[in-house]
């Protein structure tokens, strides 16, 4: 089947403001859909393929906008759907056990190729680099079941038929999300964001970022928050009450454990823990080049720092932004109601 929505550039001067910013991406940028999301031109050679994947009964996804809980939450699904095998869950990967099937659009073959210069002489993270930039969608598509697939894109540019499968979506304050991600982008060679923190912020609202628009990525996954295979979940309640969301997590994937069970879950999840577990934190990113050394993947995990970026100016931005694209949604953040 071929590709159903349209694909087409963004407007040149813009593309080219964004390019001098986000240093990293070497192709420029996209909009897709009658909502025009913004992604990367890679997008265009994988569209189709993650459209047209056959979505099984059993597979799970976790979709967020980007740095809204996204692998806190991965390593709470992976856990509660696996009886909660801590053991397999530290020896393997995140990225391995929970692949990210849009990463390839994340890596021009430019990018690629000087990354692979720089790891010429090194066969082995030659290889580790290989599974990140080659198709992560070929990989999924012929992978067992359970698949666990993580993925930043709406779920309208997903399958028409992701909801025959479990999807498990997360919702962030977008002032908090905007700052974690910000730190992702300036950190991540790959993407490279040359500028502050307000400009960061001028484009996100403005819906000049990947995967932007965000109020309507959030607000399709709020429309279909009814639908039994969709448990929408909101960041701010996981850090409030771990223990309750982990027990809604467990009913939505058909799994029970005991007190005790649950306890240890929330202890392995919890940032003093979870900052150093190795095999969620990226630390092969710094390895491979693909982040800066002294950058953190994980960060503070909390809610409202937001407050510690945001001048007088930004703050009315943020609010007259919120309450527009909210006046026609009953969606609300927990700690907005």
């Amino acid at each position: 089947m071929e590709y159903p929505l349209e694909i087409r550039d963004v407007e040149p001067e813009t593309n080219q403001a964004m390019m001098k910013l986000f240093i990293g991406e070497r192709g420029g940028f996209v909009r897709v859909g009658p909502k025009g999301y913004v992604l990367t031109q890679g997008f265009r050679d994988i569209a189709a393929e993650i459209y047209n994947i056959e979505v099984r009964p059993s597979d799970v996804y976790v979709v967020t906008y980007a740095r809204s809980g996204t692998t806190w939450t991965q390593e709470l699904v992976w856990l509660v759907a696996n009886n909660l095998d801590y053991e397999t869950a530290k020896s393997v990967m995140l990225t391995d056990r929970f692949p990210f099937i849009e990463c390839t659009m994340m890596f021009h073959p430019k990018f690629v190729a000087e990354l692979e210069e720089r790891l010429k002489d090194d066969e082995v993270k030659l290889k580790q680099l290989g599974a990140f930039s080659q198709s992560i969608v070929r990989k999924v598509a012929a992978a067992p079941s359970p698949r666990f697939i993580k993925t930043h894109l709406p779920l309208s540019l997903l399958s028409p038929k992701v909801l025959d499968a479990k999807v498990v979506y997360v919702a962030r304050d977008p002032r908090d999300a905007a700052v974690s991600f910000y730190y992702l982008c300036r950190s991540s060679r790959n993407m490279g964001f040359d500028g502050d923190f307000k400009t960061f912020w001028h484009y996100f609202i403005n819906d000049l970022h990947y995967w932007t628009p965000f109020f309507e990525h959030l607000k399709e996954a709020w429309e279909k928050r009814h639908h039994p295979n969709l448990l929408f979940l909101f960041y701010e309640d996981l850090k409030k009450d771990l223990s309750h969301e982990v027990l809604r997590v467990c009913k939505f994937l058909g799994k029970q454990y005991t007190d005790d069970q649950i306890a240890v879950l929330c202890d392995h999840l919890d940032i003093k823990n979870f900052k150093y577990n190795a095999s969620v934190n990226n630390e092969i990113w710094k390895e491979l080049g693909l982040m800066f050394p002294k950058e953190e993947f994980i960060r503070k995990g909390k809610t409202g720092g937001w407050r510690d970026y945001f001048d007088e100016e930004m703050i009315a931005q943020a609010d007259k932004w919120m309450k527009e694209n909210l006046r026609d949604t009953d969606l609300r953040f927990p700690h907005l109601q």
